[in-house]
């Protein structure tokens, strides 16, 4: 097998002139998964009524059916999104909230699921709960003992995190699920990075919905997602957009919202193709070695901390800076204008910190080269 790092980095459109540790973000499509998302989108042009009338129904759950087998879900019980967000505001915009409900989030919940939840409470004059969660956590009963102090009677959806996106930490999902619907609350998980980064066993969780992003880590082309629901919350789900699949069933309304184009979705299979050639396995355990190996280092470097535990295994990180800023934003421009270094800076319980990720065209010349330039910069 071809050895990661510089000599694949050529299978990627990414400038390498530059140094890239924020595959979190918004991940990065190999150039075969993107000429197959080409190829689907010739399809499409050359043939656009036939593709989209008799082809696309069955490529998507085609597509769908793959993607599921790799999530360890059924192909039914899987509908695209655009993203994460999009599934998300899938399922609280379906939820008929009363007064008296509670949808409980968390000080680590992604800021636009929290605007969210904020909508639809605002709307329905039901009430946000959000509990604060240990950072950096020790470990798995300190989260777990927080979160359940927001749940009680009149909690309706607790909203997780699988892994964190501000703080890159993996949450003990399996018990505060059960947490949550020992009070009788729905449960919805936001995997937006979880696909591709750890192994998923979508049904054996028991959430009731998992919304996750698959063009981060399984490097998708933007604009792949998934949305998994039980199926007994099926019949009462809609899409954000409400189009001519009305009550016609889950997939019937979610397959079709309108005209757009869905190579997306349809390239998911190419993605899967790709990881299968450098082994699904190998990839997660080197970005999982290599993110710990980087952050051994970086602490060294700086004589910092991390924001987790050492061994959580996947493939971002929080590592603390060794200064502090008023701008965090402005540092992080300051990486990429300056150093090329693109690497996002978030500001948390009163210090900076980097979160840095791990990909298999990363090597440690990369975070030796965002080590040395902050240690200049804090000169």
């Amino acid at each position: 097998m071809p050895e990661f790092g510089k000599p694949i980095r050529h299978l990627w459109a990414l400038d390498w002139r530059s140094t890239h540790l924020n595959h979190g973000s918004y991940g990065a499509a190999p150039k075969p998964v993107l000429a197959a998302q080409d190829a689907i989108r010739h399809d499409m042009e050359s043939a656009i009524g036939d593709f989209f009338v008799t082809q696309l129904p069955k490529r998507l759950r085609d597509a769908a059916a793959k993607a599921a087998a790799y999530l360890g879900a059924q192909a039914n019980d899987i509908v695209f999104v655009d993203n994460a967000t999009s599934g998300i505001q899938a399922v609280i915009g379906s939820l008929a909230l009363g007064p008296d409900d509670e949808i409980l989030i968390n000080d680590h919940t992604y800021n636009a699921v929290k605007n969210i939840a904020r909508y639809a409470v605002q709307r329905s004059r039901a009430k946000l709960v959000e509990v604060a969660l240990p950072f950096p956590a020790s470990d798995d009963e300190a989260i777990l003992a927080a979160f359940t102090k927001g749940l009680g009677p009149r909690t309706r959806l607790a909203i997780l995190d699988h892994i964190t996106s501000a703080t890159a930490s993996v949450m003990p999902i399996n018990r505060m699920i059960a947490a949550a619907h020992a009070v009788g609350a729905l449960v919805l998980v936001d995997g937006a990075h979880g696909p591709g980064q750890i192994d998923l066993d979508v049904e054996r969780l028991n959430a009731d919905f998992y919304c996750g992003n698959l063009h981060k880590w399984l490097m998708a082309p933007k604009g792949a997602a998934f949305l998994w629901t039980h199926r007994a919350h099926q019949a009462w789900l809609h899409p954000p957009v409400i189009s001519h699949g009305y009550g016609a069933g889950y997939i019937a309304e979610f397959d079709w919202t309108g005209t757009r184009d869905p190579s997306a979705y349809l390239s998911v299979p190419a993605a899967l193709a790709f990881r299968d050639d450098f082994g699904d396995q190998r990839i997660k355990a080197h970005n999982g070695a290599l993110a710990a190996e980087a952050c051994d280092y970086l602490v060294q470097a700086w004589q910092t901390r991390l924001g987790g535990p050492a061994s959580s295994g996947i493939s971002m990180q929080l590592v603390q800076i060794p200064f502090s800023t008023d701008a965090p934003d402005s540092l992080r421009l300051k990486l990429w204008r300056d150093h090329r270094i693109d690497a996002p800076i978030t500001a948390l319980a009163g210090r900076l910190w980097v979160r840095i990720s791990a990909q298999i065209y990363n090597d440690m010349d990369d975070y030796w080269r965002l080590a040395q330039t902050i240690i200049k910069l804090s000169r």
